[in-house]
């Protein structure tokens, strides 16, 4: 395949049409293809709603883009676990099924904490990856704490508590949560907010 070179996969411009050339069937049976942890399937199917949902807030024409690029945004992570060339496998393995080289730029984006040649996060879908990522992780932990297991059950007052508490659901790291509220110029309260509203529209 050649050496992998990140200057190959072009930034999103704003105000962009974006086309992904992949159908959520297709990315989903992609994501099965290389996943075959349910935790990790579910994962990218959480993040692809919230992507969707927030999306709608701010970028309504490309929903399923970024629907997409949530989906797939671990693509690679089970098989192949390893923190510097995650995502940069990813953006090999969409090559490979035609689907566009500027979904996996933003994919990329959300490890550039761990790999700087990746480029960072730059359009608003790339720092909304970047939060829901590991807000997924946090969230979904704390919901399968209430005896409902409900998302309706959320409230800011225990995600607050929870999100302080480093040792709860401790491999969701805080300090990348809070980068994603910086990269959204809101607080961390006002992010965590905005979230519970985004869980109670899309789960039960």
């Amino acid at each position: 395949m050649g050496t992998f070179d990140v200057k190959n996969y072009p930034a999103i411009s704003a105000g962009e049409k974006l086309e992904a050339g992949i159908s959520y069937d297709d990315a989903l049976a992609l994501l099965k293809k290389y996943n075959d942890d349910d935790f990790h399937i579910e994962h990218g199917e959480t993040v692809s709603a919230l992507m969707k949902y927030f999306a709608g807030k701010n970028d309504a024409e490309n929903a399923d883009f970024w629907s997409i690029v949530g989906l797939l945004h671990d693509l690679d992570w089970e098989k192949w676990p390893d923190e510097v060339s995650h995502t940069t496998k990813t953006a090999e393995l969409l090559d490979e099924a035609g689907v566009s080289k500027k979904a996996a730029h933003a994919i990329m984006t959300h490890n550039s904490d761990y790999n700087d040649t990746l480029p960072k996060p730059e359009h608003i879908m790339e720092k909304y990856l970047w939060a829901t990522d590991e807000l997924s992780g946090l969230y979904g932990a704390i919901i399968r704490m209430y005896p409902s297991h409900s998302a309706q059950d959320l409230n800011l007052k225990s995600v607050k508590k929870k999100f302080k508490n480093k040792s709860f659901a401790g491999g969701c790291d805080r300090v990348y949560m809070e980068k994603g509220a910086e990269l959204l110029g809101i607080s961390v309260e006002e992010m965590l907010e905005m979230y519970i509203e985004a869980y109670k529209e899309l789960f039960d």
